[in-house]
């Protein structure tokens, strides 16, 4: 039997469209990460599980994967936090990326298959500015800062479905501490200041000492890692305009090329019914969560209880319900792996639960129909068992069937919780062993595998990621 297509909604063109990666084989998608000056919150991991769910169902529609998901760990806030602490940038952003990865890592989010950082890429952001400036779309100001003219780009506005005269002076696209010809007009590269320079946030550029700005430092890694075009680009809803939008003018100014062939954007998570940020202090971290004794598998569920398009709203009767969804998943694969047989309707049923699995997940990951057709399978499959068969056929394909499905959304609650502090010191050496294979430095990686095995840590390296977890 075909495979059903696969379906995804374009922000670009507002449809559903079906999708495949250019090359036929694999999607190239570029994931909007953290930037890192606090702890994401329960609202970035909404969009974080988004793009879990949008890997594991690639893979599973039979392409494979390379994710890049980018650490911000330059920006306004991060050389604020540093200036009021008196420490570089690196003192606020490190231990929050080993947050993240801890979090990341306890939410089963498989890793991408790159996490550059801003500040390792300067160079290609520099480059990426040069272009621009000599296609004539950018231009110098008086004090140094260098900046986008989206005048010059009459395409702007197609992904936001903005007219560029609606753009008010005041708003965030706006928002730059710079002389410049256009109040529309966005820092490609900000000249430094004494409080850039103070944190370690300054580097030489043919504009003189200046930092990158924000929209640019996704581009410039983007296409240095998936190249010009990419398969798939996602994100959060908030992110659309201005960051995706400027995104957009500088890469496709500079190459001509499409940047992405689709836009995928996650909706918000809302607190009570209110927008979940950090401003309004409703603010739920994964951490806290783990305090609470609120298990990753019911997380997920939660998640994906809900179209990653449509806003979700977390209150404590939604995770109890959850963590009693995914007892029953826990208890159910128990007696899957327990059970001596099963009967012809449980292989029936088996395959009919997968055909439906896919066609919901492929069906712009349909999250919660493809969650109902897991207990739609549970409960008849318990039925099945009931009755005591005896057919290992029926059974080995009802275990197949629940990994597959099982494979997607992961719903098996632990019945062991890390310690928090271990995982994230985990994390983060796992993420300096990763960054020195990706130079090569084998003899680095060998030492830190050795640093982690000394402290009871085993590691596995797989497709889709690197796993660990405490032994002895």
């Amino acid at each position: 039997m075909s495979e059903p297509e696969f379906l995804l909604y374009n922000t670009l063109t507002r449809r559903v469209e079906p999708f495949a990666p250019a090359d036929g084989t694999t999607v190239r998608f570029y994931s909007c990460g953290p930037t890192v000056y606090n702890p994401a919150h329960l609202g970035n991991f909404r969009t974080f599980l988004f793009n879990d769910l949008l890997r594991r169902a690639v893979r599973l529609r039979g392409w494979k994967v390379r994710q890049v998901m980018n650490i911000t760990d330059v920006d306004d806030k991060i050389i604020k936090r540093a200036n009021e602490q008196g420490t570089q940038i690196r003192g606020i952003t490190e231990p929050v990326t080993g947050i993240f990865h801890a979090d990341r890592s306890y939410l089963r989010i498989e890793a991408a298959e790159a996490y550059p950082k801003a500040t390792e890429y300067i160079p290609q952001m520099i480059a990426l500015v040069e272009r621009l400036v000599r296609a004539g779309v950018a231009y110098q100001a008086d004090d140094g800062s260098v900046y986008f003219a989206i005048a010059r780009f009459p395409q702007y506005g197609r992904l936001s479905r903005l007219d560029t005269r609606e753009i008010k002076a005041g708003a965030r696209v706006a928002q730059d501490d710079y002389a410049k010809e256009n109040a529309q007009d966005f820092a490609l590269w900000k000249a430094a200041k004494a409080e850039d320079e103070r944190v370690g946030a300054a580097w030489d550029s043919p504009w003189g000492r200046g930092r990158p700005g924000w929209h640019l430092e996704c581009s410039a890694m983007a296409m240095d890692l998936l190249g010009e075009t990419l398969d798939i680009h996602t994100g959060g809803v908030d992110l659309i305009f201005p960051h995706h939008e400027d995104e957009i003018a500088q890469s496709e100014a500079a190459t001509g090329a499409p940047f992405s062939r689709c836009w995928c954007h996650g909706a918000f998570l809302l607190t009570e019914g209110a927008k979940m940020a950090k401003r309004v202090g409703n603010v739920s971290t994964v951490q806290g969560l783990r305090e609470a004794n609120v298990s990753a598998a019911a997380i997920r569920h939660f998640v994906f209880s809900a179209h990653y398009r449509k806003e979700l709203n977390l209150s404590e009767e939604a995770l109890d319900a959850s963590a009693e969804a995914v007892r029953r998943v826990g208890d159910f694969a128990e007696r899957l792996g327990q059970a001596a047989g099963g009967t012809p309707a449980l292989a029936a049923s088996a395959d009919a639960a997968v055909v439906d699995f896919k066609a919901a997940l492929f069906d712009d990951l349909n999250a919660p129909k493809a969650t109902g057709a897991l207990f739609t399978f549970i409960n008849s499959a318990n039925a099945e068992l009931d009755r005591g068969g005896r057919d290992a056929g029926a059974l080995a394909a009802a275990r197949r069937a629940f990994e597959i499905m099982n494979g997607v959304l992961d719903l098996i609650p632990d019945r062991t919780v890390a310690d928090p502090a271990l995982a994230a010191w985990v994390e983060e050496r796992l993420s300096a062993r990763r960054e020195a294979r990706q130079r090569r430095d084998f003899g680095e990686a060998d030492r830190i595998r050795q640093e982690l095995t000394a402290r009871g840590i085993a590691i596995e390296d797989t497709p889709g990621g690197t796993k660990w977890k405490p032994v002895g």
